[in-house]
């Protein structure tokens, strides 16, 4: 066993990194370019959800509009959803809903990852928050979306406290010393929910999604473990009888779908109004809601204007 102390060990196992850094530094070349956009000058955004369909029910649709306009766009399932199924479980339904969130990827234009945690045992655990580290750094991100730390699900309120967790360490240097620290520290934000207490959400930004409404139900029917076969509370019930049953099926998941969209659209119509104007914000159809945190940087309405580049 190694007799220094932690703390000790992990500052000498950083300094070959810091003297890289710092030979750069006297270089005149740039260590970690963490501004508000990359040098092409297009934003860095990662989301994270407790489950293969969280981020793409949560933010498929600014997802797509990001992607459309060239940003780059990461969506993370921190567990691999390995219970969530009415009739299977284990190996097989994580490859499943594995190959699920990779086609609704394609069709929105992300990028996606799943990591191999077990569905229903996620915890905040030191280990799954230098995870959480980890891939912020690597992203470079700008913007970070995560649940709420209140909500009906574990995985998803453990990781929102796990997200929340590292929105301060992502730009400390000797922790994840094996990553570049970010320069800057990102905005972090929650998607917004129907929970009240010990408090509700609050919509800082709310976009309008009916142009890409169609790309984003194209996506969630693609994970027809979920929404088609009703995950881990469905049934045999909720299977298509047949074949050509199943375009049915489709049909009552898309408008679903729809109507809660529809649903987020009109609770926050009078945000939409304040950032469209009143003729557009009236207009729109389907919504995404979002909450900045207090953690990370702390940015006003201009700011998030760039950062949501839908306003124009």
């Amino acid at each position: 066993m190694d007799p220094r102390p932690a703390l000790h060990r992990d500052a000498l196992s950083a300094i070959p990194l810091l003297l890289s850094l710092a030979l750069l530094n006297c270089a005149g070349l740039p260590v970690y370019a963490q501004d508000s956009e990359d040098a092409g000058g297009k934003l860095r955004i990662i989301c994270f959800g407790a489950h293969p369909d969280d981020c793409e029910l949560k933010a498929a649709g600014v997802g797509a509009m990001w992607a459309e306009r060239g940003h780059h766009v990461k969506f993370v399932s921190v567990t691999n959803g390995d219970i969530g199924h009415w009739r299977e479980a284990g190996g097989p339904l994580a490859k499943r809903r594995l190959a699920e969130v990779k086609k609704a990827s394609e069709i929105l234009g992300t990028t996606v990852e799943v990591l191999d945690i077990h569905d229903g045992e996620l915890i905040p655990s030191l280990e799954n928050r230098k995870r959480i580290i980890r891939l912020i750094r690597e992203w470079d991100a700008d913007l970070v979306l995560s649940h709420r730390p209140n909500d009906y699900h574990p995985d998803h309120r453990y990781t929102g406290v796990l997200v929340q967790d590292a929105s301060f360490m992502v730009a400390v240097p000797f922790i994840v010393p094996d990553v570049p620290p970010l320069k800057k520290n990102p905005v972090f934000m929650y998607y917004t929910d129907r929970f009240t207490r010990p408090n509700p959400s609050r919509a800082d930004v709310v976009v309008a999604i009916d142009s890409v409404m169609e790309k984003k139900l194209d996506a969630l029917a693609e994970m027809e473990s979920q929404f088609l076969e009703g995950g881990a509370l469905g049934s045999k019930a909720r299977l298509p009888a047949t074949p050509e049953d199943k375009p049915k099926r489709v049909a009552e998941v898309r408008m679903s779908q729809g109507a809660r969209f529809m649903r987020t659209a009109n609770k926050y119509r009078e945000e939409l109004v304040d950032w469209y104007g009143e003729e557009k914000g009236k207009q729109a159809k389907f919504a995404e809601a979002f909450e900045v945190t207090e953690y990370g940087s702390q940015v006003g309405k201009e700011q998030l204007k760039k950062l949501f580049p839908f306003f124009d």
